[in-house]
């Protein structure tokens, strides 16, 4: 049988990141590939306590049916602990909780553009979130991405000669994949331009509390006085991504909006998992929990940049992150970057992510590549980044 399917999905892809992913599971790989958060870093006896307390004290509030938009618990934990970070004002905001963040991103885009709008992100940007805005048949269009952030003169003219622009979508901190952070003047420059143009910001933060150098900036939420800030977070990266808990923050006539949507497409989000959240928020010194996360990330951090330090030649260019997952390591111009990362997994059994992948036109050039060193072990780190920076030895030296 002919299948003839939908406009907004036929014109999607697998993305070329699934031709490396394909060989990660093979044995003897070793993979700087995944984007996961570090096993080890995982609260698992704290989940176990508070589930097994949760399933003797009121099993039926984790086993049935709940409201949309969230187990009120977690919201209003979660709203408290917004309003401390300035990113939620409760005379003009509201939040739901989401299925991830992914979700959170993936309803902004639908309820707020329609087919042909134009939205924009930093180029490059996290494959998730691009392919989701491509489901819905938007103008998707990338700005480059500075060492400090979007190139705000580049938005600017891309606002100017796209039509209908309604959506800027960025990851301020450690951003997936490159791991840069948007500077202070940059955030407050975007949110100039948003006022100017009439646009919507939707600022994602899934690595926000995961900053182990450096000093924090402000969220751009937390610059909101016009009421056009979309922020979505996680429970991913600090508690654990299979719980699949996340939320958004926003004006209320949006989340009035996402809501209905979200009912429609799975009801709501798993409550066993919401409840698990909220207690552990209750239960945890935050401060002190997110301290201990962090250690674990700068080790495995300097873990791999002392790799490449060591044993990368020394044309590969490299950013040091301030937190986050992620490192973002380019090879000189001349160089066949796709080709480089499918010899990396094939001959040397070292998968990285080609930046290709991360771009609105997978086609477009690039000599980018990203590694996680979140994933890996230490030992995997020390004996991949050898491997690897043998590899780049041989063909740039």
């Amino acid at each position: 049988m002919q299948y003839k399917f939908s406009e907004n999905v036929d014109a999607l892809q697998p993305s070329a990141i699934r031709e490396i992913l394909k060989f990660t599971g093979m044995p003897g790989v070793i993979s700087f590939a995944a984007g996961n958060p570090a096993p080890e870093a995982f609260p698992v006896e704290e989940i176990s306590r508070i589930s097994a307390e949760l399933f003797e004290k009121d099993p039926i509030l984790a086993l049935q049916y709940n409201i949309t938009e969230g187990f009120p618990e977690l919201r209003d934990v979660l709203k408290a602990r917004m309003a401390e970070q300035h990113c939620f004002d409760e005379t003009a905001d509201d939040l739901i909780t989401t299925s991830g963040a992914q979700q959170a991103n993936e309803l902004s885009c639908k309820v707020l553009l329609n087919r042909g709008d134009t939205m924009f992100c930093e180029s490059p940007s996290f494959i998730g979130s691009l392919n989701a805005f491509r489901s819905y048949g938007v103008n998707l269009v990338g700005v480059e991405l500075e060492e400090d952030g979007m190139n705000l003169d580049a938005l600017e003219q891309a606002v100017k000669e796209n039509p209908n622009p309604k959506l800027v979508y960025v990851i301020p901190n450690f951003q997936n994949p490159t791991g840069r952070v948007m500077s202070l003047e940059k955030r407050k420059g975007l949110y100039q331009l948003a006022c100017k143009y009439d646009l919507i910001i939707l600022e994602d933060n899934p690595y926000g509390d995961l900053r182990f150098a450096g000093t924090p900036i402000p969220s751009i939420k937390s610059m909101d006085t016009e009421h056009r800030v979309i922020y979505s977070g996680t429970f991913s990266k600090i508690l654990a991504p299979g719980l699949r808990v996340g939320y958004v923050s926003a004006p209320k006539e949006i989340i009035s909006k996402i809501t209905v949507c979200k009912q429609v497409s799975d009801v709501h989000t798993n409550i066993w998992a919401q409840a698990v959240c909220a207690k552990f928020l209750e239960q945890t010194d935050m401060d002190t929990y997110l301290e201990k996360l962090r250690a674990v990330y700068r080790q495995k951090c300097n873990l791999m940049a002392d790799g490449i330090r060591q044993h990368f030649s020394k044309r590969v260019r490299w950013e040091m992150p301030e937190g986050g997952l992620f490192l973002w390591c380019t090879l000189p111009e001349d160089c066949d970057m796709p080709a480089f990362c499918k010899k990396a997994v094939s001959e040397y059994q070292i998968a990285v992510v080609p930046g290709n992948a991360f771009l609105v036109d997978e086609s477009a050039k690039t000599s980018s590549f990203r590694m996680n060193f979140s994933t890996p072990t230490d030992e995997q780190i020390i004996k991949g980044t050898e491997i690897l920076g043998g590899m780049t030895r041989e063909m740039l030296d």
